[in-house]
């Protein structure tokens, strides 16, 4: 028998900086995920804004008309952006900008959310008590790059066995 508890809310904020070096943060889920205690995490939904520091547009610089973020959810600590068949990888996406004019503007933007948990049919299990938003975003922003993510998640048991071999699977290289 599964026993589910409500629906609750995790959120984080990373400064991706606007250097195009990868930096990540960790979010501590040891509350609710306890492999041995037989308690995993699933996580239903992901939504993920880009911004400025107090939550604005970013804007673009004229230089460079054109700028990039991405992010990352990962069961593992990374030094760098993985590709999405990674195995630790929980959801991930980009955002692209272009700037048309000939002053720091904000830009148009198109984002490609290729991984998201409510893709999937029962959304993404964890059993690990640590998971990391990682990511980075390129130079030609005009500013630093914050990015917030909202997980909506539930708290599941499941038998030991199965919480153990889940932990396993979402460790170790």
């Amino acid at each position: 028998m599964v026993r589910k508890s409500d629906s609750f809310f995790i959120r984080q904020t990373l400064n991706l900086n606007n250097l195009g070096t990868f930096d990540q943060t960790p979010l501590d889920l040891g509350a609710y995920v306890d492999a041995l205690g037989k308690s995993v995490l699933r996580v239903h939904n992901i939504a993920v804004t880009f911004s400025d520091s107090t939550g604005n547009a970013v804007q673009v610089t004229a230089a460079t008309d054109s700028a990039a973020a991405q992010f990352q959810l990962t069961t593992q600590s990374q030094g760098d952006t993985v590709l999405s068949s990674n195995r630790s990888i929980i959801a991930s996406g980009i955002v692209y900008a272009v700037n048309q004019f000939t002053s720091d503007e904000y830009p148009q933007l198109s984002h490609d959310m290729d991984v998201l948990p409510q893709m999937w049919t029962n959304g993404y299990l964890v059993a690990v008590d640590t998971i990391y938003l990682g990511g980075e975003a390129s130079t030609g922003w005009a500013e630093d790059v914050y990015c917030s993510i909202t997980l909506e998640c539930t708290v599941e048991t499941m038998s030991e066995a199965s919480a153990m071999a889940l932990a396993l699977s979402q460790q170790g290289a």
